[in-house]
This record gives structure tokens, C-alpha cells and sequence, in this order.
């Protein structure tokens, strides 16, 4: 027998949930060709794997690496902690398909400090051509959603309001199109601006077209408000019949578990993924700036800025880090209020110049109210739920990101397993890999069996771990050494190889 590649002689977990059994894998071109044990067996490249666990490569259910998935950096971060495969178009925002400059302008200004700025597009971009640009140009494979709030930029622009029925249609032919190029589902944002002016009709109309692919929402509200947001994700799935995935599902368990579970027994298709940290990250206009500032019209909250008083909350400022502020990059790592102290100004009026200075585009890490031991609590009784799937919501613009994109699962495969022991292994690659690869329709991945696509890694589960700090949020996790995307290495000794094998998935 001849591979391209054979593992040899590890622990395999094959994505079933069953017990892991040793054996080798041998690989041919971009798929497993064989598992099971392979005396004789020769190769091109040889990954010597006892005593470590060979496992089908994780998706990052919700990542932000729509630009910064070609940051080498970036796809180290990721692949020292076994992910294979980013999603993204996340909370209603990306960059296709855009049909004018406008909203090609738009969707990169308003998430600029979430997704970055595309390193080769600057106008007009279709779904195609997005994924196109994705396809063997990084270490990583990527799926993308629809994001809502472009489309509906793309048809209403900043608009306040309910669409019409035509607004409806058009929005519904952006839908239908993208599907068509490879989406893997519709994103909303109904938090940022502007999907958070659309009602459940739109929404559940935009749903029609996905049949099995799934509808997914950063909903109205976390936390004390996930029974509102819960209650128009339920609204959503019923009118529309779509599956539903709620993304970075977090606050107090004993309150959002059962409102997941009730679902599920009313006969709706409801998954979510979380990530475990207590901290959020966003955009620091969606935090602090009043409703009746228009987000959506930079060049109108501008000028409210400038001109009109702000009731800011001031119960705010000690929640809120700087982690992105692009000509203050002082300020980065820093609170609010020390920033503000280190600028002598008053918190509110520092947060004001802030978001003047960078036009909005200014990026914070957030502590949330549920911090402490029940938040910590609550994060493991997320994660054990059967409907839970990983993601990190991972953000790498500025320089003091979150660190959950350089450690979330890590942590998961080491604190929550090794430690904690909230999962199994077995059960972890379910959690993390063969339950996100069925919830997007990625067929043909997130198992180890022959036929399957070769996205592979191998742990040392004795020693993975997160390393990533709030204080050092750009450290590296261990325990992944070697890594395949397609059969090709793309990780060996924990460096990258330089390849690019990483592909654009369609469902």
C-alpha cells in the first residue's frame, strides 16, 4: 500500500462519538483513502502519532476572518489549536454581495474593527467571486453566509424602517443568488445597524429559499433579554421553516437552555455555538452609542456627535477595553476610564472623541454582567447542551484583540476535557467537528473515514491548552504540532508548512 501521507500509529476519533481506537490513516490526494491498521504501508510524508489522538479538523462555527483569513498570523492561531475551517459572514455584515461601491464601502467601514479590510477587493463583490478569492489562497477552508444587513444596505441603504414588498423581492433575489454561488446560509445582526431595523416578516421571507441550510442570528438580545431574542428566533423559524443557529449563545444557563430545549420539543431545528469566555468583543458604536444616533449613516452620527449632547451610561466605562482605535493605538489594552484619565478628559467625552477620531470604526473587549463563579458556571452548562457547537467569534483586528481567537478552542479540548472533564474527547469532536460539518451542509467532512475530505489533526491531549490571556490575548496555544487541510501539511512542529491548500466550501 501506497499514501501520500500516512499517520501512524495514533489514537483516532473518528467525529461518530464512538471510543477511540488506534490505528493509522493513510491519505491520497485531498481524502482519506484508508484507517485501520496499515502494516506495510509506505508514504510520501510519514506522521509518526503515538500516544497523541487523531481527530477531524474543527470548524469555527463563528469567526471573523472575512479579510484576515489571509493573515498568516492568523491561520497559525487557528491551526495550533486544530481548526480547519472558518465561517464567516457572521452577524449580518461582509462584503458580498455587494452590487454598488456603496455597499461595498459600507459593510467595510461599519465592521472594520470586526472583519478588517479586504486585502484585494475594493468595490462591487459578488458571493463568487468572494469565494473565489478564498479558494487555495489560505491555509484554511472557509465557508461564508449571507449577510443580511449588506443585502439590505445593497437594496435600502441606511434606511430606518420596514422593507416594502418589493424591497422584500429584491432582497429575496440577493438571497436566492448567493445560494446558488455557494453560500452555506443567511446571517443576521440584529444588534448592529443596519438589520436591526428589520422585522420578523423580512427576515422569515429572506429564510424561504435555504431549505436544509440555516438561518443564523446574532439575536436582539443576550443575556437578561435572551427570552425577547429567543422569542423572534422561534418567530423566524415557524413562519420560514428554516433551521435556526444562534450564534455566541451566552449568559446565565438556567435561563437559556430551556428556552433552546422548549424549542426543540415545539419541533424547531434550533443549534447555537458559544465560545468559553465571559467577555464579549465588538464595535464600541454598537456598546455606547444612544439608538437615536443613526449607525447606519456615518456622516449623520457624526455630526449628531459633534453638534448634540449624548446621555451616555456611565455604568459602561469600567466594562469597556480598548481594543482597536486606529490613531490612538495608545489606548489599545487600556480601560475606558484609564484612557480617559491618561488623556485627561471625562470617560463620556473621551468615548466621543474616539468614535469621532476613528468614524465609528473603534473596537472594544466587554465585560459582561454575568461574570464571576455562576457566569463560569453557566459557560459549562452551554457547552455540554447536545445543541451546542464551537465557535470563537474570533476578532483579530487591533492590537489587543480578545484572546478567544487565538485560544477558544484549545481551551475547550483542554480545560473543558482534561480538566473540567465537561466533555470527552469523543464527545468533543462531535461538539467541534462532525456536528458543525452537518449543521452547514459541508458534506464529506468532519469525520475520520475513508472517502472523506483529509482536514486532520493530532493532539496531545495531555498538554493542549490556551494560553491566550486578556493581557497577552496574542499567544499561541500548544498540543497541535501537525495539521492537514486536504491532505496537504499545512502544520508540522507547530510552524506552518506554507501551504495554501485551504478551500472555499459549498454546501
Amino acid at each position: 500500500m501506497s499514501f501520500d501521507v500516512l499517520i501512524k500509529g495514533g489514537w483516532v476519533l473518528d467525529g461518530t462519538g464512538a471510543p477511540a481506537f488506534r490505528a493509522d490513516v493513510g491519505i491520497t490526494g485531498d481524502r482519506i483513502a484508508a484507517v485501520g491498521r496499515l502494516t506495510g504501508a509506505e508514504a510520501a510524508t510519514v506522521i509518526d502519532a503515538p500516544g497523541r489522538h487523531v481527530m477531524p479538523g474543527l470548524i469555527d462555527c463563528h469567526a471573523h476572518g472575512d479579510a484576515l483569513v489571509f493573515d498568516p498570523e492568523v491561520q497559525l492561531a487557528a491551526l495550533r489549536q486544530g481548526v480547519t475551517t472558518f465561517v464567516l459572514g457572521q452577524d449580518g455584515l461582509s462584503f458580498a454581495p455587494a452590487s454598488t461601491p456603496e455597499t461595498f464601502a459600507y459593510a467595510t467601514r461599519y465592521f472594520a474593527a470586526v472583519n478588517g479590510t479586504h486585502p484585494s477587493a475594493d468595490g462591487p463583490l459578488s458571493v463568487r467571486e468572494l469565494l473565489a478569492g478564498y479558494d487555495r489562497a489560505t491555509a484554511l477552508n472557509t465557508a461564508y453566509l449571507l449577510p443580511h444587513g449588506t443585502i439590505r444596505y445593497d437594496v435600502m441603504g441606511a434606511a430606518e424602517r420596514a422593507a416594502s414588498p418589493g424591497e422584500r423581492a429584491e432582497m429575496l433575489a440577493h438571497v436566492e443568488r448567493g445560494l446558488s454561488e455557494g453560500a452555506v446560509g443567511l446571517s443576521t445582526g440584529l444588534e448592529y445597524a443596519p438589520g436591526r431595523y428589520a422585522d420578523a416578516e423580512e427576515i422569515a421571507a429572506l429564510c424561504a429559499p435555504l431549505g436544509r441550510l440555516p438561518y443564523v442570528t446574532h439575536m436582539r438580545g443576550y443575556g437578561a433579554l435572551a427570552g425577547t431574542g429567543m422569542a423572534e428566533v422561534t418567530d423566524i423559524a415557524r413562519r420560514s421553516g428554516a433551521a435556526v443557529h444562534v450564534s455566541h449563545y451566552h449568559g446565565p444557563a438556567a435561563t437559556l437552555l430551556p428556552l433552546v430545549d422548549a424549542a426543540r420539543l415545539d419541533g424547531l431545528d434550533v443549534t447555537f455555538d458559544t465560545y468559553p469566555y465571559l467577555r464579549g468583543s465588538t464595535i464600541l458604536a454598537m456598546v455606547a452609542l444612544p439608538s437615536w444616533i443613526p449607525a447606519a449613516d456615518t456622516d449623520r452620527a457624526l455630526e449628531l456627535l459633534e453638534s448634540e449632547p449624548v446621555d451616555w451610561d456611565p455604568a459602561l466605562w469600567p466594562r469597556i477595553t480598548f481594543s482597536h482605535v486606529p490613531g490612538a493605538e495608545w489606548a489599545e489594552g487600556l480601560s475606558l476610564p484609564d484612557a480617559a484619565d491618561k488623556a485627561g478628559v471625562e470617560p463620556g467625552e473621551f468615548c466621543r472623541r474616539v468614535l469621532i477620531d476613528t468614524r465609528l470604526e473603534a473596537g472594544c473587549v466587554t465585560a459582561r454582567p454575568d461574570e464571576g463563579p455562576e457566569g463560569e458556571e453557566s459557560v459549562r452548562a452551554i457547552l455540554r447542551h447536545p445543541g451546542h457547537t464551537g465557535g470563537s467569534d474570533g476578532i483579530y483586528v487591533g492590537g489587543h484583540p480578545h484572546p478567544r481567537g487565538y485560544g477558544a478552542f484549545a481551551r475547550m479540548l483542554g480545560r473543558h476535557v482534561r480538566e473540567t472533564g465537561d466533555w470527552t474527547l469523543e464527545q468533543a469532536a462531535v461538539h467541534l467537528a462532525s456536528h458543525p460539518a452537518r449543521r452547514f451542509g459541508l458534506a464529506g467532512r468532519g469525520l475520520i473515514r475513508p472517502g472523506h475530505a483529509a482536514d486532520i489533526f493530532v493532539l496531545d491531549s495531555e498538554t493542549v491548552s490556551d494560553r491566550a490571556t486578556y493581557a497577552a490575548p496574542r499567544t499561541l496555544a500548544t498540543g497541535v504540532d501537525d495539521v492537514l487541510v486536504s491532505g496537504v501539511p499545512v502544520l508540522a512542529g507547530g510552524e506552518l508548512t506554507g501551504a495554501t491548500p485551504g478551500r472555499a466550501l459549498r454546501p
